[in-house]
């Protein structure tokens, strides 16, 4: 096993939910280096860019958390006219 698994960050699947999560990708963000995060960020094979996965996550999220808590329904508030 190669010293580097030992020593070093440990992976993590990026969480918007998670404060810390958000804190390190927005020091990211001021740094444009990921050398003070605590951990590394894993990126599904699917996935091509670690960075814009995140702002894909990240946008789901806050929009999600701003809209997605009224389940009420639009009723249409205009009178007919007969």
């Amino acid at each position: 096993m190669s010293l580097m698994l030992l020593v070093g960050r440990p992976w993590v699947v990026f969480d918007p939910a998670n404060r810390q999560h958000r804190a390190w990708y927005y020091q990211f963000q001021e740094t444009q280096s990921w050398g003070s995060c605590g951990v590394r960020f894993i990126l599904p094979s699917e996935e091509g860019n670690l960075v814009s996965m995140i702002n894909r996550q990240l946008i789901e999220y806050y929009t999600k958390k701003e809209f997605g808590k009224s389940k009420k329904k639009t009723v249409d508030k205009q009178k007919k006219v007969v």
